[in-house]
């Protein structure tokens, strides 16, 4: 199945500062990894994440981490963050699910 990848206004506009050898690597990983297969989990580049009902998953590109959620037919970006931003970025935007979480 083909999912349509789509990014939320934040993230849009977090691509769009990045640095062009950046955005390519962001544009590349979401074609190769989240067009197909967005909740494969990997050991390196998806993860599922735990504790949260949103963001669903995490991709990893290098030093910029893509966090999505996955709905029937879409990805939906939420965030693309440097490495050093992710945790302050989950901590003010993520939404905590059931303890434990599902993953």
């Amino acid at each position: 199945m083909r999912y349509e990848v789509v990014l939320a206004p934040e993230a849009a506009r977090s691509y769009r500062s990045l640095p062009a050898y950046r955005r390519a690597e962001v544009r590349d990983a979401l074609e190769r990894h989240l067009r197909h297969e967005p909740t494969r989990v990997s050991k390196s580049r998806i993860k599922r994440l735990r504790g949260l009902s949103q963001p669903q998953y995490r991709l990893r590109v290098g030093e910029v981490r893509v966090f999505y959620d996955v709905t029937r037919q879409a990805v939906e970006v939420l965030a693309i963050v440097t490495k050093a931003e992710a945790a302050g970025w989950l901590a003010e935007h993520g939404t905590p699910g059931a303890p434990g979480g599902a993953g």
